[in-house]
């Protein structure tokens, strides 16, 4: 191993051969906690050691009522110290839990609300090195930061690992050790590690789990006289599972293995975890560090089993508690009293202001979270208000919504038609039974509330209208020639069928498979414009029938919204030099059968603001939200140079009939 000098705040270790350290640091993000910062004696200085189980349910602890897995370290620490029942994740997927941790905001605030995508995706997602995060806040008050493990926070996986956007080390992290290179997927659990091709084993048969205790117990020895922030970020237990095989086969022996929620798998991979909470509070223990070192140990999200989340409702993905209330234990001998356990509400946002408090500091309005500290040390509670959640994707069968807790209540609200289900979580925390209509006032409140705050983050751009976007750009009604609008076949050369205007209408009619994009002559403005299509009569026939609205440089590159009448089916198509651009889109089927834009009045929007686009749709009583599409890593609108080679477009493909549209309006904020 070799030290070497770098140009930054801190010398910190390299060698990657040798311990997985990937590169030296970057530079520290600005520092937060209202006041100057004042030297404290290092004793006064507690450590704090986060440990997170990635996709851990709510019911596969030992001390959360588990007879089939075997935790007895974790379970240890929960008798020796505290236990939460009200413990929440910040987001119902990991990537939004993770820069809520290292932010100690609500994801949303971000810019990371779903998982990240791998490096072809169109998106290009990272956690801005502009927001304080937690080397930020602890550096200037003498603590080193590490990560062991899961980053998870940035979607680029080329280029030198401490230059890519978004990498721990440009947000300060003084050491990174054994964190993934290449993008996760699915797992792995024994070397040679697919994510980690460089990283050389420390000893034969190399199991994951294992490998980030041995650098975390190395990390935490190096570190012995120094105050620290460790998040050992687990990769297990995340699927696919992949357990040591005599663990596997001492699980599968086991009463019961064959019945649910019981899973051999993951009883010896979460097993193995168990291992490293022992190996972490021996090794704090052997150096005298325990009586100085908050141990938290915690889950990024609810399990994807729903049934390991029981009595729970659902789980990863969702905003029922299954998908966000998770485990946590709190130890810290001498400071946090043995075997307590507290209703207090919690969630992931919490850690860094509680650090920073614990350090000296006094957070205040910088973060969503609020310190922990009374509560740890058993002189008071925290009155902290609403708790928020925002997840406006799709995944597996959830569509976007939101949810709110506040004391014993929490709604859960869909984003698309406002739907909105009200639940008395300590009488009913399976939430089996919505109090909306028996109890009208606390779902008016809950709701006010949530508004309110989607409001205040600024989820969503407006909806299409004058007042919001008061510069009219175009307004086409096909009242004339079509001499300043480009008809451009996909592919190039292809048919472009008959068309015509007359009657007000634009006609498109076609006997082949027929894609013609209409190319205005008007640029958006700015990179915040809604565009329009009022949509006419479709062919009733064929299996195209699709109508498109958005952006278009010419054939091979454009950004489209469709509307598929057949299957009353939403989408975008992202066209880029000739190729579409699939990876990374959310799953939309969930919406197939649910839009239809064959009625008076029917409209379909297409929202730019940045490089962000939102689909809304206007079925006769008024706009809904659809979906999001971010196109940045392919097509960033949010870049003027970018945006002026494009224009405004609508399309038509169909292979038979005739498909007609009633107009194309565009309007600019400002």
């Amino acid at each position: 191993m070799s030290i070497t000098t770098a140009t930054t705040r801190r010398t910190v270790l390299r060698g990657m051969a040798a311990t997985g350290l990937v590169a030296a640091a970057g530079t520290t993000a600005a520092n937060a906690g209202t006041g100057p910062v004042r030297a404290r004696p290092r004793a006064d200085l507690p450590n704090v050691v986060f440990l997170s189980i990635d996709d851990l349910g709510w019911d596969e602890l030992g001390s959360y009522g588990n007879t089939f897995n075997e935790t007895p370290n974790i379970d240890r620490l929960a008798a020796e110290g505290l236990q939460f029942d009200n413990a929440y994740a910040a987001a119902p997927l990991c990537s939004p839990t993770r820069a809520a941790l290292v932010t100690g905001l609500y994801p949303v605030r971000t810019g990371i609300t779903d998982f990240l995508r791998q490096e072809p995706a169109a998106s290009n997602k990272y956690l801005s090195p502009g927001i304080p995060t937690v080397p930020g806040v602890l550096g200037p008050r003498g603590y080193v930061s590490g990560l062991v493990g899961k980053w998870h926070l940035t979607e680029t996986y080329s280029g030198a690992y401490d230059q890519r956007p978004g990498n721990p080390f440009a947000h300060g992290f003084d050491e990174v050790l054994v964190s993934e290179q290449q993008y996760i997927a699915d797992g792995d659990y024994f070397h040679p590690y697919f994510f980690m091709p460089e990283l050389p084993a420390r000893e034969p048969g190399e199991h994951l789990t294992d490998r980030l205790t041995t650098e975390a117990v190395e990390f935490i020895t190096r570190h012995r006289d120094d105050p620290f922030f460790l998040h050992l970020s687990n990769y297990a237990v995340h699927t696919t599972l992949h357990g040591k095989p005599e663990l596997v086969a001492k699980y599968a022996a086991k009463p019961g293995a064959d019945q649910a929620p019981n899973r051999p798998q993951l009883a010896a991979m979460l097993e193995c975890v168990d291992d490293q909470v022992g190996r972490i509070a021996a090794t704090l223990e052997e150096l005298g560090l325990a009586e100085n070192t908050l141990f938290l140990v915690t889950s990024d999200n609810g399990g994807p089993y729903r049934d390991a989340n029981r009595p729970l409702r659902g789980g990863k993905g969702e905003l029922y508690e299954g998908g966000i209330r998770v485990p946590l234990v709190a130890h810290w001998p001498g400071t946090v009293a043995a075997g307590r356990r507290t209703a207090q509400l919690t969630s992931t946002i919490d850690v860094l202001p509680t650090a920073l408090a614990l350090a000296g500091g006094r957070p205040g309005a910088e973060f969503d979270g609020v310190s922990l500290a009374p509560v740890l040390t058993d002189t008071g509670e925290v009155d902290r208000g609403p708790m928020f959640w925002v997840y406006p994707h799709f995944i597996g069968a959830t569509h976007p919504h939101a949810a709110v807790r506040h004391g014993q209540f929490k709604l859960v609200q869909y984003l698309r038609d406002g739907r909105s289900e009200l639940y008395h979580l300590v009488q009913d925390p399976g939430e089996t039974t919505d109090l909306s209509r028996p109890h009208p006032a606390k779902a008016r409140q809950l709701r006010a509330l949530l508004e309110a705050h989607i409001a205040e983050v600024d989820l969503f751009p407006p909806t299409p209208s004058e007042t919001a976007y008061p510069t009219l750009e175009l307004d086409e009604r096909f009242d004339a020639d079509l001499s300043h609008w480009t008809m451009l076949p996909v592919p190039t050369g292809g048919p472009v069928g008959t068309v015509g205007v007359a009657d007000g209408q634009l006609s498109v009619s076609a006997e082949e498979l027929t894609h013609v994009v209409l190319r205005s002559e008007v640029a958006p403005g700015s990179d915040e414009v809604a565009l329009v299509l009022d949509t006419g009569a479709f062919a009733e026939a064929g299996t195209q029938d699709t109508v498109f609205v958005g952006v278009a440089k010419d054939a091979d590159n454009y950004l489209l919204f469709r509307y598929h009448n057949g299957h009353k089916r939403v989408g975008f198509d992202l066209r880029s030099k000739g190729r579409l651009v699939t990876a990374g889109q959310e799953p939309h089927g969930n919406l197939d059968g649910t839009v239809d834009l064959t009625g008076p009045g029917a409209r379909y929007a297409f929202v730019l603001r940045g490089h962000v686009a939102t689909a809304y749709a206007d079925q006769g009583s008024g706009w809904e939200f659809l979906f999001t599409a971010d196109t940045g890593g392919v097509l960033d609108l949010g870049d003027p140079t970018v945006r002026a080679h494009y224009r405004y477009a609508t399309s038509v493909r169909l292979d038979d009939g005739t498909i007609t549209l009633d107009g194309v309006t565009a309007r600019r904020r400002g």
